[in-house]
């Protein structure tokens, strides 16, 4: 069983980040941040354009993600962060009308984003990411977390869409389910406090 922890995600650790990103699925192109931009700025740019928004947002920090390491290589990443600044959430209808905490309660944080290099998958990464991230958030002052994984209970689903990670994950870290988003995705949600 590999050795596995969590790290923020910080400019010193941009290579290990862009590692993370680049080991399968839409991770190197989409550089995490579709959840924060509108989608009219995403259509407008390249790969190496939200490469370098990535890395400025590290750069000015707070750590927008963090990152899992197996055995001392970077192997996986998480997105969590303030909803205030996921410009994408306040913008998506389903989540508007789902989510029961005012849009700009800076307490309420969001997971939003997974990526596990392929050859470290099924090790459990994506369940210590989110444990991660929860401690993250918790410490970081938050009150509350939101998350808008795929229900995988029905219906075939392909690897690169579960990029939001899955419902089982969420259920088995102690979120509660709320309202269905779509036919395959609902609003999962979890309690800080102490």
């Amino acid at each position: 069983m590999a050795r596995i922890i969590t790290e923020p995600a910080t400019i010193a650790r941009w290579d290990d980040v862009q590692h993370s990103l680049s080991g399968g699925g839409d991770g190197v192109g989409c550089q995490c941040i579709w959840p924060i931009v509108r989608n009219r700025v995403w259509q407008t740019t390249t790969p190496e354009q939200r490469r370098d928004m990535l890395r400025d947002e590290i750069a000015s920090g707070p750590p927008p993600g963090l990152i899992a390491y197996a055995d001392g290589e970077a192997a996986g990443w998480v997105r969590v962060g303030p909803r205030t600044v996921q410009q994408r959430i306040p913008h998506t209808r389903a989540i508007v009308s789902a989510t029961t905490e005012p849009l700009d309660d800076e307490s309420v944080w969001a997971v939003t984003c997974f990526v596990v290099r392929r050859e470290h998958r099924g090790r459990g990464l994506t369940a210590r990411l989110l444990a991660s991230a929860l401690d993250y958030a918790r410490e970081s002052g938050a009150r509350l977390i939101e998350a808008y994984p795929v229900d995988t209970s029905t219906g075939s689903h392909r690897s690169n869409d579960l990029y939001h990670g899955t419902a089982t994950t969420f259920l088995a870290a102690g979120f509660e389910r709320g309202r269905d988003l779509t036919a395959r995705r609902v609003l999962m949600t979890r309690g800080l406090a102490d």
